[in-house]
């Protein structure tokens, strides 16, 4: 029960947690750009079975692969990439959460 809190906790409340300490005068947009990372489970479509509520999407999804976190990473250093690759690296946080509740 306390799998799913913690999961979609990561997922919407620590970008706006981010987007509020540290893009307080356009804090909207910056979560709104945050919350694009979750875009990244389209993934899941290629899956068989497409959920599977015991499985760890890290390295088993194609933009869940650790080639994919790395460039995720690499986004948060140019200034025009950051808050993207916030919400990608923070939309990985959360799954690996996942991943360690198994």
């Amino acid at each position: 029960m306390i799998q799913p809190v913690v999961h979609y906790g990561i997922h919407f409340l620590l970008p706006l947690v981010v987007a509020l300490l540290f893009f307080k005068k356009h804090w909207i947009k910056a979560y709104l750009i945050m919350l694009c990372g979750m875009f990244i489970d389209l993934d899941h479509l290629l899956a068989n079975p497409m959920f599977a509520p015991n499985r760890c999407s890290i390295n088993f999804h194609p933009l869940h692969t650790y080639y994919a976190i790395a460039v995720y990473v690499l986004l948060l250093f140019p200034k025009k990439t950051r808050l993207i690759g916030l919400g990608l690296v923070i939309h990985i946080l959360a799954d690996s959460v996942d991943c360690m509740m198994m």
